[in-house]
């Protein structure tokens, strides 16, 4: 299939990854599936223009100009202001793992993390990609996602990452019904097995869920029930930051 000039730019940025942030000039060419005189011209015009940086060993790297433009999104920057006061008043509540995390597609992408020294180890960053049925954020944002994305998503092949990893559709089905009932997502040792998350939906003005806060602590750390309301708390204050409204209950007529 033939690749537009803009299709090669994209196919040389998306050959870095988590996994993978700094290649060399071959390593982008295998990745992009460029040959090497075309990768060569490709990236020479990302440096210059500033969207790849070149270190002393020769590797590249995604550059500061590219970051830049990435944070005018308006699901990064202005999200993480309204809600940065809020997950640090998280922070300090418990001096665990933060999290501030959005839906793409069928993955959860982390927009912010707060964490303290002696938090428990975690493999998420600023811009890692999870899955969505085995991190507390994720959970959220699938039990809040539409009928066809659950179906969707549920239907493909589910990675487990511990024993205690939920991959069958019929529990999962289950547990983000509790979730859209309770209002919380709790994603027991399914990353790893010595972490447990607590999450929260953030809602924008329209009511819908835009986002999910989550807090991060060791299994022997602080019981969930205790996590709960502080996460679901910061959740709160977030949604309001973003122009949210909760409904209030109608008076109930008199008789």
């Amino acid at each position: 299939m033939h690749r537009s000039a803009a299709d090669r730019l994209l196919d040389v940025l998306g050959a870095f990854d988590q996994d993978s942030p700094a290649l060399t000039l071959t390593e982008v060419a295998f990745r992009a599936d460029l040959p090497l005189p075309t990768a060569h011209r490709l990236v020479g015009a990302l440096t210059r223009w500033g969207a790849l940086e070149r270190d002393d060993a020769g590797r590249y790297h995604v550059g500061l100009r590219l970051w830049e433009i990435a944070a005018l999104a308006p699901r990064g920057l202005g999200l993480r202001q309204a809600a940065l006061p809020y997950l640090e008043d998280l922070y300090e509540a418990t001096h665990e793992n933060v999290h501030l995390a959005v839906r793409d597609g069928q993955e959860v992408v982390y927009i912010e993390r707060l964490s303290g020294r002696s938090a428990v180890g975690v493999h998420s960053r600023v811009g890692a990609r999870w899955p969505l049925h085995a991190t507390g954020v994720g959970l959220v944002l699938l039990a809040h996602g539409d009928l066809v994305l659950q179906e969707r998503y549920l239907a493909a092949e589910l990675t487990a990452f511990t024993p205690y990893t939920v991959t069958d559709p019929e529990p999962l089905r289950r547990i983000l019904a509790d979730v859209r009932r309770g209002g919380v997502a709790v994603s027991d040792r399914q990353i790893t097995d010595d972490a447990v998350s607590v999450a929260a939906p953030v809602r924008g003005p329209r009511g819908d869920v835009v986002a999910a806060v989550s807090v991060v602590v060791p299994v022997t750390g602080p019981r969930t029930p205790v996590l709960i309301p502080a996460v679901q708390l910061a959740g709160r204050g977030i949604s309001r930051a973003l122009g949210w409204q909760p409904v209030s209950p109608r008076p109930s007529a008199s008789a």
